[in-house]
């Protein structure tokens, strides 16, 4: 990505991280049970799409709300809440170490979306069998375990946008697609021109390239390690190749109106394990490009 445009708004980010985790910090040690040795500070964002994390003792054993949690080499643990998260959620580290997190609830909007092709929305009998194996080649890019502790730490500040543009889309929305109600929408949508590159957000390794799934279309997965991916849909271009290993910055594709869409945008999505992860929760603010930004 040109250097004019990730500079713009790297202050802003490291002041957004830093009251954000000072902010949870605080509260997370007041909401321990316990001040035992193994209590640390947990960072993040406890909301419904967001991530939190804490560095641990390697080799303790984590859970969240019953759930293992992988502790990293590096003695760091993640965890994400999906879109419908309940609002109490059990941490537990170690033996004597459980938080009480209140994670915060959203109110979603309804976005109805007219003039996708119909066959998008009621697919006919004979695309049926194309549509479970193409959700088998994404599920199947997705379970791939890339052990990269240095990736998945992006998160703390470590994500910029692909594509800087108006956001059309947002996460946990109610899609109602020419009329017919579908799933709720789990990305966040950048309404630019048709060929707009697509850069890596941040550093993983490329799971999945195909030119045209019947859903999302020109797709790319991006895994940032431990169960944490990108995914980049209706895209009109795939430049990356499965098995690529991209740094932040690095070309991935173009910008399209592939698959599903009525449009060109860019659909980013974020999963961690089977959870949807909000993409605006990672990255600062959209920058308001000027005139002059917009033409570099």
């Amino acid at each position: 990505m040109p250097e004019t445009l990730m500079g713009h708004y790297t202050n802003a980010m490291k002041i957004q991280r830093a009251l954000q985790n000072s902010l949870f910090s605080a509260l997370a040690a007041m909401l321990a049970s316990q001040a035992g040795a193994q209590c640390v500070a947990v960072q993040g964002d406890p909301i419904e799409g967001g991530m939190i994390w804490a560095k641990v003792a390697p080799g303790t054993k984590v859970s969240l709300d019953e759930q293992s949690l992988d502790v990293l080499p590096n003695g760091y643990v993640v965890a994400a809440f999906h879109r419908d998260a309940p609002p109490n959620s059990l941490l537990r580290i170690g033996e004597d170490c459980e938080y009480q997190l209140k994670v915060a609830q959203r109110e979603y909007r309804i976005q109805r979306v007219e003039g996708v092709p119909q066959k998008t929305v009621t697919p006919p009998k004979e695309q049926l069998a194309r549509i479970q194996r193409e959700r088998e080649l994404v599920a199947a890019a997705k379970a791939q375990l890339v052990e990269r502790p240095d990736w998945l730490m992006q998160i703390d500040g470590g994500f910029v946008w692909p594509v800087q543009g108006p956001i059309s889309g947002v996460y946990g929305s109610q899609r109602v697609y020419n009329g017919t109600p579908g799933s709720p929408h789990y990305g966040v949508d950048i309404a630019v021109p048709k060929g707009t590159p697509i850069y890596a957000p941040a550093a993983g390794r490329v799971t999945l390239a195909e030119p045209d799934l019947f859903y999302s279309g020109g797709t790319v997965i991006l895994d940032h390690g431990y169960g944490l991916s990108s995914s980049f849909l209706h895209m009109s271009e795939v430049s990356a190749r499965v098995g690529d290993d991209l740094q932040p910055g690095d070309l991935i594709g173009a910008v399209g109106a592939t698959g599903r869409a009525t449009g060109p945008h860019l659909d980013w999505r974020m999963s961690w394990r089977d959870r949807r992860v909000d993409p605006q929760r990672l990255v600062p603010p959209m920058p308001v490009l000027t005139k002059t930004s917009a033409a570099e």
